[in-house]
């Protein structure tokens, strides 16, 4: 169950270390695959291959199917708030805006999700944990620079994208509400295979994507990534941290995915990191401590 405190164990901490590994890397596959493939055929794909990577291992599991449309419903649900509405919106803004730019509004995800949670009465608006938000998300802005471009439809591009991130505030309700004790595994497949019908439908509908020509190499390396690593990967983990630690808590991931994009760019690439990067960086180090509470009451106690 998750604490009542609001607080994040260092084993779920590490979790969204994980996570905001796997997720900041979306921003890049959707950047490369959007080449040669329309957003809603990328959508499809990414969520039907992540649930056919799912299901045999949730069989391996002997993890049933849900029975009947009640069983259905928190998925379908889940499915279209978690995966198919935001999925869609953002990688529709990403036609509009850059990548940076776009993983910058996604950290915004925290700052709806806490206004969401209390507007339904699920959890007190703790001004701590509001200033903390508001803290990191000015530190992703220093870390990230702004990014705003003179570019067509780019105001288009910031509303999807913020739909995008409102809507995870909703799927983090409904997570609360809905998945009190469904197991990771199949939570993650299921969800996947109701949006793939959606995904489905809409893309057979504005996209037509049997009349595409078939995509290179690189596009197909770019869907897998996002497929394997962004969705059928990172929503176990997603889950996990749900059942343990809350839906509000795994929002956070979002604040933490423009650093880990920054230092994989410097392990892996060789990119420096600027002094206005690492003030950035430390500033959402800051939020986030703010955000937990423990170190705030500890200062308080030693005062």
């Amino acid at each position: 169950m998750p604490p009542t405190d609001n607080r994040i164990d260092a084993r779920d901490w590490s979790l969204l270390a994980v996570l905001s590994i796997l997720w900041g890397g979306s921003f890049f596959f959707n950047g490369a695959a959007l080449r040669e493939l329309p957003p809603l055929t990328l959508v499809l794909l990414r969520v039907a291959l992540g649930a056919a990577i799912l299901l045999p291992l949730m069989r391996m599991r002997g993890i049933a199917f849900p029975r009947g449309l009640m069983g259905w419903t928190p998925f379908v649900t889940m499915g279209l708030l978690n995966n198919a509405i935001p999925f869609s919106l953002i990688v529709i803004g990403q036609t509009f805006i850059s990548s940076g730019l776009a993983s910058i509004l996604n950290a915004t995800t925290p700052l709806f999700t806490v206004m969401v949670m209390a507007a339904a009465g699920e959890e007190a608006l703790q001004m701590r944990r509001l200033a903390g938000v508001a803290l990191g998300l000015l530190g992703v802005i220093i870390l990230r620079g702004w990014g705003i471009e003179t570019k067509t439809g780019q105001g288009l591009g910031i509303l999807l994208c913020l739909g995008g991130a409102c809507s995870y505030g909703f799927a983090a309700l409904a997570a609360r509400r809905l998945l009190k004790d469904s197991a990771p595994l199949g939570t993650a497949t299921f969800q996947l295979m109701a949006s793939t019908v959606m995904m489905a439908v809409v893309a057979g509908v504005v996209e037509q994507p049997w009349h595409l020509a078939i995509p290179g190499l690189e596009t197909w390396l770019a869907v897998l990534g996002l497929a394997g690593l962004s969705t059928a990967l990172a929503y176990i983990v997603f889950f996990q941290i749900i059942r343990r630690s809350g839906a509000s808590n795994v929002m956070l991931v979002t604040l933490l995915i423009p650093v880990t994009a920054i230092l994989l760019g410097s392990l892996a690439l060789g990119e420096p990191i600027s002094m206005r990067e690492i003030a950035g960086a430390i500033v959402i180090g800051s939020a986030l401590l703010v955000i937990d509470g423990r170190i705030l009451n500890l200062l308080r106690r030693t005062v």
